[in-house]
């Protein structure tokens, strides 16, 4: 691993497909149309799931990017960065405007860093153990930590940068100098530097985007000109769509035999994968998942087997890969890909012999999330693993907007849950800590309410080892806890499939060496292409 006293030159942008780019013969880019089931969260600051994902790469930028191909990361809005170890320095480029026509400052990074701490909300537990952020010029800002962290600079890439002097000007109500620190404009406005701007957005339904003719990199004329984002289409409606050439690029949620059906019809499947997997959530405050037993028992339980035909496409495409325990293989802690999770009755009767809470005295609350109706397939799985142990269960189709709700509190949260989580850095300390740290208990990633001290060293070890060897130390003694405990059904690591029409083509979603280590990046708008 590099030194974490390092400069990265701005040189190391060119090497990438992220450089500025040149006007193109190709045909105009016409509409792109695709669907998300999420509603899409605009504000920067609030941005955690996929559909938010997408927008937030498109309408904003970041200081540094994910390096498409490999590992490690390159500047962007900053032409290069140093570290001491407890601080980080940044000079910014100075030729990035944002949408309004104002000149990107370090003033804009430091309000933007002051907003997501402010808010508290999001991902903005990322940047806990950053003490400050301060403009050292017009050009230059530093970011002041209050400990070394091997995981700060891949954080910069969910620290969008927003223009200070458009939100200032659209603060809506609220108490203080800056009272709603402009959340009722950023729900329904960008002000961003990205690729796109927001020419309208209903959450609900749609966010409409066009071409930023002033992008600092500059926008090929083969990439989409306006991009028409849809949200909760049901799958027929995507299949049906797709195949009378009305949409373009589906959401990963359709069921396997649904984008089966449309690749014998012609499509092409586009994938992303390494960063993440399928959780089954057990929390752990309410009885019997309050015991490590029952926890235990129900893991064992599990068809892992039976879960990973259920997502088979075709010979060769899945939506997973058998897991291995509670981290995905390839990243720091993970176990051997050799070594994968299998279903063992016996030991399940063993544990829930010695859970305190009998079969008799409850009945499991297994949800399932009503835009993902894969979900109700395992939902009806756990159901059958489940009562060939003797427990009863009911099962609960809870829209998204509901669930996230109702997991702000544990004794809202159901037994069961089931989640679909990625590392929304790349890097794993933004998997694993927003779902197992004792602090990050009470979002969507973490219905667990874990509170587990062993676990918390462990993830904090990660965040903090400064080299290769101490973060695979810390990550595979929190695999093992993990285990041990089971605060989750590891179900499988996930590689997310998208079905297509071929007039629209996505390197950084086909082939691997443009391929980003980082979910929803691959749907950088300015890097595809229209084709007819």
């Amino acid at each position: 691993m590099r030194s974490i006293f390092t400069t990265v030159a701005a040189a190391a942008l060119s090497a990438t497909a992220l450089s500025a780019v040149l006007p193109s013969d190709a045909l105009a880019g016409g509409v792109l149309r695709l669907d998300e089931v999420a509603v899409g969260e605009l504000d920067p600051g609030k941005a955690s799931d996929y559909a938010d994902s997408i927008l937030m790469f498109n309408v904003y930028d970041t200081l540094v990017l994910p390096k498409q191909g490999g590992p490690g990361h390159v500047p962007h809005l900053a032409e290069s960065w140093e570290s001491d170890g407890n601080s980080y320095t940044f000079t910014l480029r100075t030729d990035v405007k944002f949408q309004s026509g104002n000149t990107m400052t370090a003033d804009d990074v430091v309000f933007s860093f002051d907003r997501m701490k402010t808010l508290g909300q999001g991902l903005s537990y990322l940047f806990g153990i950053v003490e400050s952020a301060e403009a050292v010029d017009a050009n230059i800002v530093r970011f002041n930590l209050s400990q070394p962290s091997a995981a700060f600079v891949a954080s910069l890439v969910r620290l969008p940068i927003v223009d200070k002097a458009t939100v200032m000007a659209n603060l809506g109500d609220g108490e203080g100098d800056m009272k709603d620190w402009g959340q009722a404009y950023l729900s329904a406005n960008g002000a961003g530097t990205g690729a796109y701007k927001v020419t309208s957005h209903n959450p609900q339904e749609e966010t409409v985007m066009e071409k930023n003719a002033d992008y600092f990199l500059g926008v090929a004329d083969a990439a989409p000109d306006t991009v028409r984002l849809r949200y909760g289409l049901e799958a027929a409606t995507v299949r049906t769509l797709i195949a009378q050439g009305e949409h373009d690029i589906s959401s990963q949620w359709l069921p396997p035999e649904v984008i089966k059906a449309l690749a014998a019809d012609g499509a092409q499947l586009l994938s992303e994968s390494g960063t993440g997997a399928f959780y089954v959530k057990m929390n752990t405050t309410k009885p019997p998942m309050d015991d490590v037993n029952c926890r235990l028992a129900l893991s064992k339980a599990f068809d892992y087997e039976a879960a990973i035909k259920m997502i088979a496409i075709t010979d060769e495409i899945s939506q997973g890969s058998p897991s291995t325990g509670g981290i995905p293989v390839g990243m720091f802690g993970a176990n051997p890909a050799d070594a994968i999770l299998t279903r063992d009755m016996d030991a399940a009767k063993t544990h829930l012999a010695e859970c305190q809470h009998s079969p008799d005295d409850f009945t499991l609350e297994l949800s399932w999330i009503a835009e993902v109706p894969l979900e109700e397939r395992f939902a009806l799985l756990m159901q059958a693993n489940f009562a060939e142990l003797g427990i009863k269960s009911e099962i609960k189709k809870l829209p998204w907007a509901l669930f996230s709700e109702q997991v702000s509190k544990p004794e809202n949260t159901p037994h069961i849950s089931q989640l679909f989580v990625t590392a929304v850095t790349g890097d794993p300390d933004t998997l694993l800590y927003g779902q197992y740290h004792s602090t990050a208990a009470g979002t969507w990633q973490s219905p667990e309410y874990l509170n587990d001290a062993e676990v918390d060293k462990h993830l904090d070890a990660g965040k903090t080892a400064t080299d290769d060897a101490g973060r695979e130390a810390a990550y595979a003694a929190l695999n093992a806890r993990l285990m041990e405990i089971a605060p989750s059904i590891y179900g499988y690591d996930r590689n997310s499939v998208f079905a297509a029409s071929n007039r629209v083509r996505v390197p950084a979603l086909s082939d691997p060496e443009k391929a980003f280590g980082l979910d929803g990046m691959g749907f950088s708008f300015r890097l595809m292409e229209m084709t007819e």
